[in-house]
């Protein structure tokens, strides 16, 4: 009854989409936080794409940033009508730039630190004195990665940021870094040969995975726009998308799980402040 009620309703509120989107040639712009490369990012969000082009009766776009660094302070300039990112940057958009937190994934999300699975690396400590691979200075899975360093007091770690979580998984192969930070469903998510290769040294709670946000210039088409993602949610084309990646679907975001992560987007605003 629930998917049913969804497609009536999103039936009933096309001509409001519709209006809304008018004619307009501007694209509707996706902006995917860059959790992997472009190329894949582009390529995981095709279906949806596809579908809102249609509801929204106009070009819809997917694009992202050279780094999460970037992406946030594309997403605090209103570049994107549409933001997904993990669960601090949203926080940070949500109150700096009034973005609407919509939806989340239902599989948790985490991040992992990665040891090639046949270095000597067993412990936080073995890892003193070494090159640390992790994403931009305001990755999730790097700031929660320093955490954990520090935590664990792991003496003169460096850090070196890479743009993609592939290319962490493929310096640990090559010995060009001792440990790496990720997200679990990037881990899981590389080629078999490759995830065989490596091992998880660390894994952290859950926290608010990527989390899709609505410029607030839309904030009148907000529910409309919402009904689409959850009637979106019911196509077989999501589907398969939502069991590739092992996201299990979409469900309502709490809004305290953003406020949890008030800290982490504090980090944001101080390397947005610094200019890296």
């Amino acid at each position: 009854m629930r998917c049913i009620r969804w497609f009536v309703g999103l039936f009933l509120l096309l001509p409001a989409l519709a209006l809304a989107a008018g004619t307009a040639s501007a694209p509707f712009r996706i902006g995917v936080a860059p959790h992997s490369s472009a190329r894949v990012i582009i390529e995981m969000y095709q279906p949806l794409r596809l579908y809102l082009e249609q509801v929204l009766k106009r070009p819809v776009e997917i694009v992202t940033a050279p780094d999460f660094t970037e992406f946030a302070r594309r997403g605090v300039a209103q570049t994107y009508d549409i933001a997904i990112t993990t669960g601090h940057q949203a926080r940070l958009l949500q109150t700096d730039a009034r973005y609407l937190p919509l939806l989340t994934y239902q599989a948790d999300f985490k991040a992992v630190a990665l040891v090639a699975a046949d270095s000597p690396y067993r412990e936080p400590k073995d890892l003193a004195g070494s090159s640390v691979i992790g994403l931009s200075a305001s990755s999730l899975v790097t700031l929660w990665g320093q955490h954990w360093l520090l935590r664990n007091s792991v003496a003169n770690a460096t850090l070196r940021y890479v743009s993609a979580s592939d290319s962490v998984a493929q310096l640990l192969l090559k010995g060009e870094g001792s440990a790496g930070f990720m997200s679990l469903a990037n881990f899981q998510n590389l080629p078999p040969p490759v995830r065989a290769q490596l091992r998880l040294l660390a894994e952290s709670l859950p926290m608010a995975g990527r989390v899709y946000l609505l410029n607030a210039r839309h904030a009148k088409q907000r529910e409309p726009i919402l009904d689409a993602l959850w009637a979106f949610a019911e196509t077989a084309q999501a589907k398969q998308y939502f069991a590739r990646h092992q996201l299990g679907g979409y469900r309502p975001l709490e809004p305290r799980e953003l406020i949890a992560l008030e800290p982490y987007a504090n980090e944001v605003r101080t390397v947005l402040r610094q200019g890296n």
